[in-house]
């Protein structure tokens, strides 16, 4: 157990340090995405990458899920900037399905435990006792709910997944294509900022902002049970 702790703790600082490393490196030129003589030095240094791009934004995605140490959104902006809104959805999509695959199997195969080493006991227990992931009726909808509404704690869910009555296959289809509006409103700001385009990343986001309090609103209509709304509550 102690050498798992270390192992868990080294990678961590690796992966922290890759990223903050990333930023260092492209800091200089992010400050001039402002300037099109800016844009055009970032653009340079992204090609002169070459594959090194991929394989830090595949190494970095793959840490966050499976070491939940980094947000998803930044590397989602990041990819829109490096391949552009469609490049970017898709390697972000593909990435998240693998990992997805990987931690739903690893938790299948050692169960709790294996989710212990990264979220709380309490907040597990909270979630495994609530009626509203017991009953396997309801929990795609409720999981296809929550993975599309921005904000909520995707990490955990993925992980929680593997203790949850539901199929395989079907849980990863659903907690990767869930995520596409998510993803797709991510790499078009990504890619919005790199041309320059800075009114249309304010309008995505503002769009998305609202778009996202639409349908909560709309769940809440049409939820008349509460399932969804106390399903939140309680991975929150």
């Amino acid at each position: 157990m102690n050498k798992k702790k270390i192992l868990k703790i080294l990678l961590n600082i690796i992966t922290i340090t890759l990223f903050v490393g990333l930023i260092i490196y492209l800091l200089p030129v992010m400050k001039g995405l402002l300037t099109n003589e800016g844009r055009i030095e970032f653009k340079n240094k992204l090609d002169g990458m070459g594959a090194g791009k991929f394989w830090i934004l595949f190494a970095l995605e793959i840490a966050q899920i499976l070491l939940v140490v980094l947000p998803g959104e930044p590397l989602e902006i990041l990819a829109g900037m490096c391949y552009g809104t469609i490049g970017g959805t898709i390697f972000i999509m593909a990435t998240v399905c693998l990992t997805t695959t990987i931690v739903f199997l690893l938790v299948r195969k050692y169960g709790r435990a294996y989710v212990e080493e990264f979220f709380s006991k309490e907040k597990i227990d909270k979630i495994e006792n609530s009626k509203f992931f017991k009953d396997p009726k309801n929990i795609e909808i409720i999981m296809t709910i929550l993975f599309i509404i921005p904000g909520t704690p995707k990490d955990l869910l993925v992980y929680i997944g593997g203790l949850l009555p539901i199929k395989p296959v079907r849980f990863i289809l659903i907690s990767t294509f869930a995520r596409f509006p998510s993803v797709i409103t991510s790499t078009l700001m990504g890619a919005s900022l790199l041309n320059g385009n800075i009114t249309m990343s304010i309008i995505i986001y503002i769009a998305t902002f609202l778009l996202t309090l639409i349908f909560i609103f709309i769940v809440n209509k049409f939820d008349r049970n509460k399932v969804a709304s106390e399903a939140i509550k309680s991975i929150k």
